[in-house]
């Protein structure tokens, strides 16, 4: 029997294909669509990329991981840094929004604001932490728009904060960097690349719905990402970092594809 780990990575796996199939054929040059079309289309294309034996279990996790890797290619060469995910009016928030994480609800992790620092790292000037009545004294701005789970459902939500590519000029990130990675107070740790960082939308997020956010979505900052999906988007974070080195992240550390684009 499948553990709950093991179906999401499944559905994870099936989300992604299913993005390939339908995009990246349109997408990429002629020349890449053909040896994409040959190499991905078909389960024995995709079993040429390792191989392997389908029936056996470490050749299926080598051509998943493979898939990945090439997803991850696919994904980071159709996405436009200058593209806004779709937005939509209040009346068409979904209420209540769902709580989704690793755990119950009722183990939600509760942040004391008055002591909370946001820890900045890496490849940036400015290395100094951030308190939460100062992020918020920054320029905000409002979004409504989907998060889509790779558990198969969405929900639309009213999303304010700073966004993210300001905040990262204003501390001297190296927008050259490869990675932007995240720590947080419920121990889920993700990155995301930089053009996803720099993207308009996306927003380091403070409030929810006119209201200071909710521990049960991510008090006292998450990130909003509507270009990604939802296990891309951490909440309660507590650190920062640039780096040109790879850092995982929970989910894709498990077998989920890295850059999980929407």
């Amino acid at each position: 029997m499948k553990s709950q780990s093991e179906k999401r990575i499944m559905q994870a796996t099936a989300l992604d294909t299913e993005m390939i199939i339908k995009d990246a054929r349109a997408a990429l040059p002629s020349s890449t669509r053909r040896r994409f079309t040959q190499r991905a289309l078909t389960l024995g294309g995709l079993s040429l990329l390792s191989g392997c034996e389908l029936t056996e279990q470490e050749s299926v996790n080598k051509m998943l991981s493979a898939i990945s890797r090439m997803n991850d290619k696919v994904q980071a060469a159709l996405f436009d840094p200058n593209k806004l995910a779709p937005t939509y009016p209040a009346s068409m928030i979904t209420r209540p929004f769902p709580f989704n994480a690793f755990y119950g609800e009722d183990e939600v992790p509760q942040v004391d604001g008055e002591a909370y620092r946001l820890a900045i790292a890496g490849l940036v000037r400015d290395k100094r932490a951030w308190s939460l009545s100062e992020l918020q004294r920054l320029p905000q701005t409002e979004q409504i728009t989907r998060h889509i789970c790779v558990e198969g459902w969405s929900a639309i939500g009213r999303w304010g904060g700073v966004p993210f590519a300001g905040f990262l000029r204003m501390i001297g990130a190296d927008l050259s960097a490869q990675f932007v990675s995240f720590r947080c107070s419920d121990d889920y740790y993700t990155s995301i690349d930089m053009p996803t960082a720099l993207h308009p939308q996306t927003q380091l997020t403070l409030s929810y719905d006119g209201e200071v956010l909710p521990p049960k979505y991510g008090f006292p900052m998450k990130l909003r990402m509507p270009t990604k999906l939802g296990y891309k988007n951490p909440k309660h974070i507590v650190a920062i970092e640039i780096t040109n080195t790879y850092p995982g992240g929970y989910w894709e550390d498990q077998g989920y594809n890295w850059f999980g684009g929407a």
